[in-house]
C-alpha cells in the first residue's frame, strides 16, 4: 500500500487489502510492518552479540558467519566504491545488506499468516512498497552525502558533465534511482510471495517446495542487486569527472 496523507491533507493514496493501523499524531503506520521488521532487527542484533561476545583468533560459529559476512560487504564495498574511499561505507553496505536479505527470507521460511492480527496479516518486511521506499531513500541521502562531503558545492558540477545539456537528465536520475531500487525490490518479493500462496492453494504440497527454494535464491539475488547499486551510486557521487573507481 501507499498512504502519503495526514488527516486534513491527503497527499496521495493507494490501497490494497486491508492493514493493522498504527495512529501516530497525524500518521497512519503499517504496524504490521512495523513489526516484522523489529523481529528482523532483533534477530540481527541477538547474531552480532553473540559472534561478537567471545571473540577467538581461530572464528567458529557465529563469529565465522559474522566475519564472513563483513569480508562479503567489505569487498562488494570496495569493488563499487573504491579501496580509497570504502571503509567508512562497509557499516552502511553492510546493514542494507543484511536487512534486506534476513527480511527476504523471512518471508519464505517464517509463517507469518500463523499469527493473528485485529486486521491485515504479517508478512516480510520489503513485501511493503513503505518499506522499500525508506530504504531506498536512504541510499538517496547516502550518496548526496558521500558526493558533498568530498566535493562540496562542487558535486554540482557532475550535472553538466560532460556538457551543460545533460543537466535535466541528470536530475531526472536522480528521482528515477530511488523509484526503481524500491520497485524492484518491492515487485519481487510480493511477486514470489503470491505465487508461492497461489501454488499452495492448487498443489499443496510438491510444486511449492520447489518454488520456494527458488525464491529464497531470487530473494538473496535481490539483497546483493540493491546492496550493489546502492555502494555504485556513492562511488560514483564521490567519483571525479575522468577518474575510474573500483578495485585496483
Amino acid at each position: 500500500m501507499l498512504n502519503f496523507s495526514f488527516n486534513a491533507f491527503p497527499l496521495a493514496e493507494l490501497e490494497v487489502g486491508h492493514h493493522f493501523y498504527w495512529q501516530l499524531g497525524n500518521f497512519k503506520i503499517h504496524g504490521e510492518t512495523i513489526l516484522t521488521s523489529w523481529v528482523v532487527i532483533g534477530i540481527l542484533l541477538v547474531f552480532a552479540t553473540l559472534a561478537t561476545r567471545k571473540v577467538e583468533r581461530v572464528p567458529a560459529g557465529f563469529q565465522n558467519a559474522m566475519e564472513y559476512a563483513v569480508d562479503f560487504t567489505r569487498d562488494l564495498a570496495k569493488n563499487s566504491i573504491g579501496e580509497k574511499e570504502y571503509r567508512p561505507w562497509v557499516p552502511f553496505i553492510g546493514s542494507l545488506f543484511l536487512f534486506i536479505f534476513l527480511s527476504n527470507w523471512s518471508g519464505a521460511l517464517v509463517p507469518w499468516r500463523l499469527f493473528k492480527l485485529p486486521a491485515g496479516e504479517l508478512a516480510a518486511p520489503t513485501s511493503d512498497i513503505n518499506t522499500t521506499v525508506a530504504l531506498a531513500l536512504l541510499t538517496s541521502l547516502a550518496y548526496f552525502y558521500a558526493g558533498f562531503s568530498k566535493k562540496g558545492l562542487g558535486y554540482f558540477g557532475n550535472y553538466v558533465q560532460p556538457v551543460p545539456f545533460m543537466l535535466p537528465f541528470k536530475i531526472i536520475e536522480d528521482f528515477t534511482k530511488p523509484l526503481s531500487l524500491s520497485f524492484r525490490l518491492f515487485g519481487n518479493i510480493l511477486a514470489d510471495e503470491l505465487v508461492v500462496g497461489v501454488l499452495v492453494l492448487l498443489v499443496p504440497l510438491f510444486v511449492p517446495l520447489l518454488v520456494m527454494a527458488l525464491g529464497l535464491f531470487l530473494s538473496g539475488i535481490q539483497a546483493l542487486i540493491f546492496a550493489t547499486l546502492a555502494a555504485t551510486y556513492i562511488g560514483e557521487a564521490m567519483e571525479e569527472h575522468g577518474e575510474e573507481h573500483g578495485a585496483h
